[in-house]
């Protein structure tokens, strides 16, 4: 069975950091786009970000750019979010992806696999 487990969310202020992890576990991630999508209250789900197999190709949301990094770990078959300079807009669930597809094409309707999701709220 495909899991993907989501931790290191968490309340902070805005300005800080936070790094969110994902592990993977059920299968070999190997030839799949891992990614990050996010859905606040009362707000469709939207991408954040994505990377592919090897590693080389990144994408984000405009709305992360600069601030958020994606990486993974194949040893670990972990993916993480790197997150700084939070800001209250960033609030939402931030729910790990899977897609056996490239990383540009990386989507809602394209994703195979979807974590449960782990909380980020920021306060102002």
């Amino acid at each position: 069975q495909v899991q993907l487990v989501e931790s290191g969310g968490g309340l902070v202020q805005a300005g800080v950091s936070l790094r969110l992890s994902c592990a993977a576990s059920g299968r070999t991630f190997s030839n799949y786009a891992m990614g990050w999508f996010r859905q606040a209250p009362g707000k469709e789900r939207e991408f954040v970000a994505s990377i592919n197999w090897t590693g080389n190709l990144k994408y984000y949301a405009d709305s992360v750019k600069g601030r958020f990094t994606i990486s993974r770990e194949y040893a670990k078959n972990t993916v993480y979010l790197q997150m700084n300079s939070l800001k209250p807009e960033d609030t939402a669930v931030y729910h790990c992806a899977a897609a056996r597809t490239t990383a540009q094409a990386m989507n809602l309707m394209t994703t195979d696999y979807w974590g449960q999701g782990t909380q980020v709220t920021v306060s102002s």
